[in-house]
């Protein structure tokens, strides 16, 4: 009877310790209360530096984007959009997601989703006003983003 309250409680305790760690790196995320009231994201300055430039990607695919939506040019549209689509998910590094809290990764994936959905419809339907209006969404959930969240820098150990 003993051994197994040992074994039982080995167990309770592993358990623990995996709900501590799948809460630290699938909900939490490393995260600190930032100065202007959003919740700082605390990333090494290498993870800091490709999030600005997956940012900075977004800015210019936008930008080429909204050029092609003025020139009713739907295929380049689809082109564009799907250049910020999940696909750019996989290059983000499984110890830089665990950082990320749950509600950052949620308007991440979202805004990728979005991405996806707008090629697909730009390329199929060559609605320039649908796909203005899922624009007008995704920008949305950036900027619901940038209004939660910043991006700070570890400091060095």
């Amino acid at each position: 009877m003993t051994a197994q309250r040992v074994y039982l409680a080995v167990i309770a305790a592993l358990l623990v310790v995996i709900a501590a760690i799948v809460y630290k790196f699938v909900v939490a995320g490393s995260t600190l209360a930032g100065d202007d009231g959003r919740t700082a994201v605390v990333l090494a300055p290498g993870e800091r530096a490709l999030m600005l430039g997956e940012m900075r990607g977004f800015v210019t695919g936008i930008a080429q984007l909204t050029d092609a939506l003025a020139r009713n040019d739907m295929a380049a549209a689809s082109a564009a959009a799907a250049t910020m689509g999940a696909g750019r998910t996989h290059d983000v590094p499984a110890s830089l997601m665990g950082k990320l809290p749950i509600g950052f990764k949620e308007l991440a994936f979202g805004v990728h989703r979005g991405f996806d959905a707008m090629a697909t419809d730009a390329d199929k339907l060559r609605d320039r006003d649908r796909t203005l209006a899922q624009l007008a969404g995704v920008l949305g959930q950036c900027a619901a983003c940038h209004e939660r969240y910043q991006i700070g820098v570890a400091a060095p150990h």
